[in-house]
């Protein structure tokens, strides 16, 4: 860790050094954990105790005090994912890996970690890696997911993966459709949205291909960037009080239609997303 990065993260705040969860949301996107030194400089700079920024660091699931491995695997043990058999799955990661949930393995491979619930309740019981969701797990699909997550799970195909399909959305404030025919990506209409982050504002273009990360937008945003995004219709901003399980960012929810909703993280880079499809039938 140098302590001239975090003192640069810390003057991006200068105007606001009270936002210190946005602070610490950079340190961790930068060395992917909290280090203590680094929370030491914090602590010096802004006046704030150890004791408070700590309280903060493991009050929020999102930040990890130890380094993260190169996979995060998240294991649902919502009620419904319980219900099904999430705490046998745990156990069976655990097993394979040879590691506690909340554990890295000691070639900073892996990241074992259980969380409350997903958002996607109806393919329950539901594991994420590295913001893939992989549905109806069973123990003994455990050793196969481990495996696509070291034959890495970015080289998706959009033809053949069965994990990649569309959706159509809408607004969640006025329930006006995103969808827009005249722009393509991933030769499927795009999503279109406003966007805003730090002095710039302009459309952005998602794929509606749901496991594809594909985006187009009118700037460049550098990786990391917290982004707000608004309707194009009614210009409402369109946010929710879930935080990304991955980084800690606010979550941008937008309704499925046919019924269910999709949240995607805000930051840009982080491919963590949200999809409770309740009420569909399959």
């Amino acid at each position: 860790m140098k302590p001239s990065d975090v003192r640069v993260i810390l003057n991006k705040y200068e105007e606001d050094r009270g936002g210190l969860i946005s602070i610490l949301e950079d340190i961790q996107a930068k060395y992917s954990y909290l280090p203590h030194d680094a929370l030491k400089i914090v602590s010096e700079e802004t006046g704030r105790s150890l004791v408070d920024i700590y309280g903060v660091a493991t009050f929020y699931k999102a930040f990890s005090l130890s380094p993260r491995g190169k996979h995060l695997i998240s294991v649902c043990m919502g009620t419904a994912c319980h219900v099904r058999g999430a705490p046998q799955i745990a156990e069976e990661f655990e097993r394979q890996l040879g590691i506690q949930s909340g554990g890295t393995t000691t070639d900073r491979e892996f990241t074992l970690e259980t969380v409350n619930c997903l958002g996607a309740c109806a393919l329950g019981p539901i594991v994420v890696v590295d913001g893939h969701y992989f549905s109806k797990v069973s123990t003994t699909k455990v050793k196969q997911i481990l495996k696509n997550a070291k034959d890495r799970l970015d080289k998706i195909s959009i033809e053949k993966d069965r994990r990649i399909f569309p959706v159509e959305v809408s607004c969640v404030r006025c329930n006006h459709s995103l969808m827009d025919p005249n722009f393509l990506v991933d030769g499927c209409p795009s999503i279109k949205v406003i966007v805003s982050f730090e002095n710039k504002h302009g459309w952005l273009l998602l794929s509606s291909l749901y496991g594809s990360y594909k985006v187009s937008s009118e700037f460049d945003i550098p990786t990391n960037t917290i982004i707000n995004f608004f309707c194009p219709h009614c210009n409402a901003e369109l946010s929710s009080a879930t935080a990304c399980t991955a980084c800690g960012a606010p979550m941008v929810p937008m309704i499925v239609k046919g019924g269910g909703m999709v949240q995607i993280c805000s930051r840009h880079g982080c491919r963590s997303h949200m999809l409770d499809l309740n009420g569909i039938n399959f």
